[in-house]
């Protein structure tokens, strides 16, 4: 039975994919075959979990499979599966219509850099989750046909598309469960109509798949002509052609390391290498295996919290979904992998998964073992550092080798989310705070720990000094920095818009409390001698009148306006009191639309500075303490609330 075709018109952005993956991808075609196998095999899983609740829905094929095959007459390359298919409806909007938001990112990583190798090119197709697509590297036409699981052999479909601008839909007859990708291939793709180069490239990226994929045997054939070459023939039997085994499931001591590497690639859809990674049975009142990644790079939808993230989830090697949110905390989203419990029951609802105590168990376990991983990177990166001043002497292993470095480069990609793990994680916060890498007036790169911080201190310094600010160079140049700069003090340069709002959740460290240089008065305690305290009251005192005029002037801008002995070279600058909010926290609220509560900074003024004491008598007072106060914002990155007033006052005094 076949109704009608019925003609659609891709999604706009769609019908441009296609052309870029059509006319761009041309590198590292056997991509496509890793992506349509590991879409049969999701397929699969998700009868699997459909099946928990209606065992109906096997019908009569209860082994799940895929199974690849071509024909060489036919220049057809096709991939089966026996999962839980696709209605009609399914089909257009599955195959027709793309819902993510990253789309238009990975269109302008296509079309924007033409300098990009091709093989980057290539790569972007895991990274954006377009696999389907891929096909049409190397077809010129794919065809789907599929049967949702529970529907009559009457209710099939067949979708079509040549990959320009439309593809066709019509209801068909289908016995089978399931779904078939049929790739009509393109002439310079005849390597795929090769049995043994299928088989290689089903080696290398899914081997490590939990079910089996077949293809059907092929003998040699003598040719009955004389002088007339043999060929290989196909048998009519199907072989499996991967190992079928779950690999988390295997002892470590049989798994290489490359083989770790192509299960994460095919389960993240990264054509990169992870950092690390760690394969562990967890027994004792929960028992459960784990097999966890740190990227290498992070996504491009890192910062989409709309976005489901997580790991899968099996229970006692069935899936039972992708992204399980509950097991693993928000600010270790980027994590992917694998937890197979034997405890929690087959019929676990997602309700039920986030109220479970074995759940609270696996998520903690699972959560102090990535954060043994990225304890273990960084204490390579540390005999790195060592290393390379000459302190450390020892012979130093292929494998921590292996490891170097990579700490940097896991927190280049994610450190600003693991920042998050200081609101978010009480129990480990300690831990996190130990992971955490700043830059400083010692360092411009975020390589600078709070253990290593504190091991310069100077004596008698009693606070960990840091500075928030909207980039490195407004930090650097702060004018709050200038006592600190004069006496050595280093400070913490923090440019991530998370830092204020994770430093409100770690007031010391290791007994040593963290104080903001922008915020409240300033006090060096012992780093400043009797001689300079006493000077600086007395400059104090002899400005009370002056302070007094500035605040009546200032009154409508300014909380308070008071001396002080932080600045060095500038006149004046703006601070907060000490448990207020930033003003740079309160600017990034309102630029993301939320409202913050309304504050005047404090005006803390330069006595010494020849503009300050230009003030004393001034004809245009006015004008100039208003002007000291839009300076003073603009130093750290604010603007004047009325520019134009602001313009006017300093060309009446350039006049």
């Amino acid at each position: 039975m076949s109704t009608a075709k019925h003609q659609h018109q891709f999604q706009a952005e769609v019908a441009q994919l296609l052309h870029l993956v059509t006319h761009s991808l041309y590198s590292n075609k056997e991509i496509f075959l890793r992506e349509l196998v590991s879409n049969a095999s999701d397929a699969c899983d998700k009868l699997r979990f459909e099946a928990l609740n209606n065992p109906a829905l096997y019908e009569d094929q209860p082994n799940l499979e895929v199974r690849v095959s071509f024909d060489k007459a036919a220049r057809t390359l096709t991939i089966t599966d026996n999962g839980i298919g696709m209605s009609q409806q399914e089909a257009i909007e599955h195959l027709g219509t793309i819902a993510k938001s990253g789309t238009k990112d990975f269109m302008s990583r296509l079309s924007g850099d033409q300098k990009a190798s091709a093989t980057e090119q290539g790569q972007l197709i895991g990274q954006f989750g377009v696999g389907f697509y891929s096909g049409f590297i190397v077809a010129d036409r794919i065809t789907v046909e599929s049967r949702r699981a529970g529907l009559p052999a009457s209710e099939g479909v067949r979708w079509s598309s040549t990959g320009t601008g439309e593809f066709e839909v019509e209801q068909i007859e289908r016995q089978q469960r399931g779904t078939s990708v049929i790739l009509h291939l393109r002439e310079d793709a005849d390597e795929f109509l090769n049995a043994w180069k299928i088989k290689q490239v089903i080696a290398k990226y899914s081997d490590h798949i939990s079910l089996p994929i077949l293809m059907e045997k092929e003998e040699w054939k003598e040719s009955e002509k004389e002088g007339e070459p043999g060929e290989m023939v196909k048998t009519g039997e199907w072989e499996p052609v991967n190992k079928a085994s779950a690999l988390w499931t295997r002892p470590k001591k049989d798994i290489t390391d490359e083989q770790y590497k192509e299960f994460y690639k095919a389960i993240s859809h990264d054509h990169e290498d992870p950092l690390a990674w760690s394969h562990n049975r967890v027994e004792g009142n929960t028992e459960y295996t784990q097999l966890l990644y740190i990227p290498g790079k992070a996504p491009f939808d890192l910062w989409n919290r709309d976005k489901a993230a997580g790991v899968k989830l099996y229970v006692k090697r069935v899936f039972i979904m992708d992204d399980a949110e509950a097991l693993m905390p928000s600010y270790l989203r980027f994590v992917k992998g694998v937890i197979d419990s034997s405890d929690l029951p087959l019929n676990v609802s997602r309700e039920l998964l986030q109220e479970s105590r074995d759940v609270r168990l696996i998520r903690d376990g699972s959560t102090k073992r990535v954060l043994s991983m990225l304890e273990d990177l960084a204490r390579h990166d540390r005999h790195e550092a060592s290393a390379a001043e000459g302190d450390v002497q020892d012979v130093v292993s292929e494998e921590d080798k292996a490891k170097e470095g990579k700490y940097t480069r896991f927190y280049t990609e994610f450190g600003s989310v693991l920042k998050e793990g200081l609101g978010e994680d009480f129990a480990n916060r300690e831990r996190i705070a130990k992971l955490l890498r700043f830059a400083s007036t010692s360092s411009d790169t975020p390589s600078v720990s709070l253990e290593q911080y504190k091991a310069r201190m100077k004596e008698g310094q009693e606070a960990i000094y840091y500075i928030t600010a909207d980039t490195l160079a407004a930090a650097k140049h702060s004018p709050q920095l200038e006592i600190f700069k004069k006496k050595g003090i280093e400070v913490l340069l923090m440019t991530d818009r998370v830092d204020e709002w994770a430093l409100g959740y770690l007031n010391d460290f290791d007994g040593t409390p963290l104080q903001s240089v922008a915020k409240g008065a300033v006090d060096l305690g012992k780093l400043q001698d009797e001689q300079e305290k006493k000077a600086a009251e007395e400059a104090a005192e002899a400005f009370k009148p002056m302070l007094a005029k500035l605040k009546e002037a200032l009154k409508d801008k300014a909380e308070d306006v008071r001396a002080t002995t932080r600045l060095v070279d500038s006149p004046a600058c703006l601070v907060v009191q000490e448990h207020g909010m930033s003003t740079q926290l309160a600017r990034m609220l309102k630029q993301a639309g939320q409202s913050a509560p309304e504050s005047k900074p404090v005006l803390e003024v330069n006595p010494e500075h020849p503009l300050v004491k230009k003030l004393d008598g001034s004809v245009h007072f006015h004008d100039l303490a208003n002007i000291l106060f839009d300076q003073a914002l603009l130093a750290e990155g604010g603007l004047p609330e009325d520019p134009a007033a602001y313009v006017r006052r300093v060309n009446a005094l350039l006049v």
